[in-house]
């Protein structure tokens, strides 16, 4: 049965956005008082809250999809729809959130910290709020846009101060049971331990936070055993503790063989960017079991090559509590040391987020296709635009056009070689397609024209002088000649009587 889980991925879903209303007030004596309609609600968030109640995606594990709240529609009388329900999604400190390329968006290391994952849709305007003194009484109003949906990668990197590396069964669970309240399972078979042990350590004045790291053997940097999936929780620990069984029965190992494994599986495992490489942070040996008789003789023997190898070396017995006192007052001056130094480091630059103005808010390209160019249209202001148009409605349509060409779409359109009647995609994929005609976008406010029309998007039957003055000659043309056939007709039978009667 899973207990422990670090890396999982979420499958989320905010909220759509609630539509605006399309209403028009009516009172005694005032059938047309003037457009009322309400806004349309906000979808909800899927918001993570960095919880230091919470250890473990476990959670998550069992039901990975996740969805916010609906937002409502507006309705008449100015009445606004309500907001969707956020969703908090309780997470360990610690996590990382990363996008499904494995690029990190956000580290949430401290507690508190929260993070919009998936904003939720903008709830669409309604006719009132798009009233103007050009457009008094619009027919139409703004759907809402989706909320955000994908997935995004929780990946758990334990926030410790000391961890405890090592072999299965070197006394690791023993020791964070010797020196705090962590209860974790021992038993004497390898990989008892199947996630990381947090246990905190009081050494004098100094409080501080041990984990010891499960399942390293030696090709754990590239996926043997359990050590792959729990080095990472390696990487935000200040120092390393090498613990060494020197009462281990198995052939061929001893202590030195074993820190040479651990120490080149960590020397493998690479850090992220900005970090310590592993083995340039401070390490201690702790030689462990030296309770039993032939171990203190081991320990004894091989701590000289340790010491000479520039590593400090503790005897220590979790069962005897022999040598603990000195290593966890040790590891409290190595902690207490990087956190004075963190303290007189400088703060961090800030990061300022500026508007976007000078920058283009949208894009043209221009793809090959069967039957000519077409022509897409990408940005978010475009995409959200159209996904707030309602295309059954023409003076939605109509205003989509005005946004777009006020936007500067239509010029874009033209330096790229856009012809009327082009084929022109707005968003990627299959998006929204249609026919481009310059002429849609052209001072609709002054326009009059039933609620919910356009009078651009109707066609235009009426002949144009030209073709009247075509069809005025063609009329007199086809007279005269039905004349000349009369006449013909009449002198004919003139001469047929003139012969009968001769």
């Amino acid at each position: 049965m899973v207990t422990f889980v670090d890396r999982v991925t979420l499958h989320l879903r905010a909220g759509k956005g609630g539509n605006g209303c399309v209403s028009v007030k009516r009172e005694k004596f005032k059938p047309l008082a003037g457009p009322d309609g309400g806004n349309g609600g906000h979808g909800g968030d899927v918001v993570l809250v960095a919880d230091p109640q919470v250890t473990t995606l476990l959670s998550y594990h069992h039901s990975p999809h996740r969805s916010s709240g609906n937002g409502g529609f507006g309705m008449g009388d100015h009445r606004s729809g309500a907001a969707g329900e956020p969703l908090e999604l309780a997470v360990p400190v610690g996590t990382v959130v990363k996008d499904p390329s494995g690029e990190v968006i956000v580290d949430m290391i401290e507690p508190g910290m929260r993070f919009v994952a998936a904003p939720g849709g903008l709830g669409g305007l309604g006719n009132a709020a798009l009233a103007n003194p050009k457009r008094k009484a619009p027919g139409f109003a703004l759907l809402g846009t989706p909320g955000w949906e994908g997935d995004v990668l929780l990946e758990l990197k334990t926030v410790a101060d000391v961890a405890l590396v090592g072999f299965p069964s070197a006394g690791k669970s023993s020791l964070i049971a010797a020196i705090s309240a962590a209860r974790p399972k021992i038993a004497e078979y390898p990989f008892t331990t199947l996630h990381p042990n947090l246990g905190v350590v009081q050494a004098g004045e100094q409080r501080f936070t041990v984990a010891d790291v499960p399942g390293l053997i030696e090709g754990a940097s590239e996926g043997k055993g359990l050590g792959l999936e729990f080095l990472r929780h390696v990487e935000r620990c200040t120092a390393l503790v090498h613990v060494l069984d020197c009462a281990t029965l198995e052939p061929g190992r001893d202590p030195l063989s074993d820190l040479d494994v651990i120490l080149a599986e960590l020397a493998a495992y690479p850090v992220p960017d900005g970090q310590l490489p592993l083995l340039e942070r401070p390490q201690l040996v702790a030689l462990n079991k030296v309770d039993v008789p032939e171990a203190k003789d081991l320990a004894d023997l091989v701590r000289p090559d340790l010491e000479a190898r520039g590593f400090r070396v503790f005897e220590i017995s979790t069962v005897s509590h022999e040598g603990l006192r000195q290593l966890t007052f040790a590891l409290g001056d190595i902690v207490a040391k990087h956190r004075a130094e963190q303290a007189a480091a400088p703060a961090p630059e800030r990061i300022v987020i500026r508007p976007k103005g000078s920058q283009k808010d949208f894009s043209v390209r221009v793809e090959g296709g069967t039957y000519g160019n077409i022509y897409r249209i990408l940005g978010d202001k475009p995409l959200k635009w159209v996904q707030q148009t309602d295309f059954q409605n023409e003076e939605a349509v109509g205003y989509l056009g005005d946004r777009l060409e006020k936007l500067g779409v239509e010029d874009e359109l033209f330096r790229a070689g856009a012809t009327p009647g082009a084929t022109v995609v707005i968003g990627e994929g299959d998006g929204i397609v249609f026919d481009w005609e310059p002429s849609i976008s052209s001072n609709a406010e002054l326009m009059t024209a039933p609620r919910g029309t356009d009078p651009r998007l109707l066609r235009d039957n009426r002949r144009t002088t030209s073709e009247r003055r075509e069809r005025y000659h063609d009329m007199m043309d086809a007279k005269a000649e039905a004349r000349a056939e009369l006449e013909a007709e009449r002198i004919a039978q003139r001469y047929r009587d003139q012969e009968d009667e001769e």
